[in-house]
């Protein structure tokens, strides 16, 4: 039977392919406050300025392609099952070839319902007021905001109990309930950690690659493979 690899991924790894962090170093996200435009006060307050903050996005995301961090993690799959957690909304691992990816925080090119949360469309093109579902409700965009419970994170959990090898790249792990994750693996649990700057409470069987993650994951492939 194969190890069973679950990988934790964040912003890091897609940064490298073009696609900005979010919140900036003043806390704006793409120069607005996060209440405004990640909330579903926000949402309720000005449904237009959510909409176009997020045709933004998902306009930017079809103008950038996979880096070798997400084609690397995607060969790991030939000696290893494979489960990728990541907390990007962009569908880059995918598009690399992984086959087994959840997303916590939702995913831009998917739209639901503000009626029917489990009516979930895939869309590439701008959501403006007045597009709705069939019943008549207005379409969002499929993101878990601030204020809104994670879906995914049961299945996440128990993904996370199954691991032989955790693998967490480009992300702070400071965001809940993303950040304890790691602490569901089984102890012992062979743990890699890849980002530039680490900052990981420290624990058994933990390895530092203080890499981006093109660099990082690139490394790891050569641990894994021996």
């Amino acid at each position: 039977m194969k190890k069973h690899i679950v990988v934790l991924t964040g912003a890091g790894i897609s940064a490298e392919s073009g696609i900005k962090t979010f919140r900036d170093a003043d806390g704006l996200w793409e120069g607005h406050d996060v209440m405004e435009v990640a909330t579903p006060e926000g949402f309720k307050a000005n449904p237009a300025l959510v909409l176009d903050f997020y045709n933004q996005r998902r306009r930017q995301l079809l103008e950038v392609a996979p880096n070798t961090a997400h084609y690397d993690l995607a060969k790991l799959e030939s000696n290893f099952k494979v489960t990728i957690i990541t907390q990007n909304v962009d569908d880059l691992h995918e598009r690399a070839g992984s086959s087994n990816v959840i997303h916590l925080h939702g995913e831009l090119l998917k739209v639901r319902s503000t009626f029917d949360e489990t009516d979930i469309q895939e869309r590439q093109t701008d959501i403006v007021l007045g597009d709705t579902c069939k019943k008549g409700s207005q379409l969002r965009p499929h993101i878990v905001w601030f204020g809104e419970d994670v879906p995914m994170i049961e299945k996440a959990v128990s993904i996370c109990e199954t691991a032989d090898i955790l693998i967490i790249i480009g992300t702070s792990m400071q965001v809940y309930p993303a950040a304890s994750l790691m602490h569901y693996v089984p102890e012992n649990t062979a743990t890699y950690f890849i980002d530039p700057k680490p900052n990981i409470d420290s624990k058994k069987n933990l390895t530092v690659i203080a890499e981006p993650a093109t660099v990082g994951v690139s490394k790891i492939l050569d641990i894994l493979n021996k």
